[in-house]
């Protein structure tokens, strides 16, 4: 536990030292204060009789007053995807240098200096980074949720299941960051990697079983299916956020999505890194 403290203190530092930390919050922090005044509502008798974004009235057909529990849930659902994407963006971004920082000349031999094995330095590390990544998750999403249970009155804690899911998907980010950062030590490649990764992921998930059908070859068809398999599922887990915020599957191929086969597989695939990230972090020489 003391190898662990003192690498949370060291990265928690070190961000701070490098402005990390403090660019990292007020994005953050920016991020938090357009929402709060963007969104203006007019709610009366619990029903929501007039809405504004950005200053515009937003148009609604029909009848104009509507239950502002079903409003503020629908908002929210959808909400939670973008913040989701918007979170892991920043994380990456925050935490790409740990391992490459780490391993830098006369940095790696204070730390094996130290009476630790390199295991513990390098899952101590990667819970630092995760904290580091977590805590600006939780202000984030916590500070929105709060915006919106004070501008509505209605608590609906469903939307803090989003900050589950993109911490989790944080978590697997991370530890193929770490393994990037463990073989390349450069922090330029962590974190192209770490984005190639969530493109050629997302482009899988959509295109995966048209490609499969069009190539000539089974062989072929059969090495797409199990690319897409064996890459994390950032796309499905980022629609699974707004899911189960709305408390329920949504409709037609979207709702598919929402399947918790994607959470195994994308936890088998960061797991599978993390062990080779601290294998070849043991047999490196520094």
């Amino acid at each position: 536990m003391k190898t662990l403290y003192a690498n949370i203190e060291d990265v928690m530092r070190e961000a701070a030292a490098r402005w990390t930390l403090v660019t990292y919050f007020f994005l953050s922090t920016v991020f938090i204060l357009i929402f709060a005044s963007a969104i203006n509502l007019d709610i009366v008798d619990g029903a929501l009789a007039g809405a504004k974004l950005f200053g515009h009235e937003v148009q609604t057909r029909g009848d104009n007053s509507f239950p502002i529990e079903k409003i503020v849930l629908g908002f929210e659902s959808g909400f939670s995807s973008a913040l989701y994407f918007l979170c892991v963006f920043l994380a990456v971004f925050a935490t790409a240098h740990l391992v490459p920082r780490m391993q830098e000349k006369g940095t790696i031999d204070l730390y094996l200096a130290r009476p630790t094995s390199r295991l513990k330095l390098i899952l101590s590390r990667y819970v630092a980074g995760l904290t580091l990544a977590g805590s600006n998750i939780v202000y984030l999403l916590g500070s929105i949720w709060l915006i919106v249970l004070w501008k509505t009155h209605v608590f609906h804690p469903r939307f803090m299941l989003a900050g589950v899911i993109v911490i989790f998907v944080t978590a697997i980010l991370l530890a193929f960051s770490f393994l990037i950062g463990t073989v390349t030590s450069s922090t330029a490649v962590s974190i192209m990697a770490t984005y190639g990764l969530w493109l050629f992921s997302g482009l899988l998930s959509i295109f995966h079983d048209r490609l499969a059908a069009v190539v000539s070859h089974e062989w072929s068809a059969w090495l797409i299916q199990s690319a897409y398999w064996a890459s994390p599922k950032v796309t499905e887990l980022g629609v699974a956020a707004g899911a189960f915020v709305f408390g329920q599957d949504l409709p037609g191929s979207i709702g598919k999505l929402a399947n918790p086969t994607f959470f195994y597989t994308t936890g088998a695939f960061g797991a599978v890194c993390l062990v080779l990230a601290c294998w070849t972090f043991q047999r490196k020489e520094f």
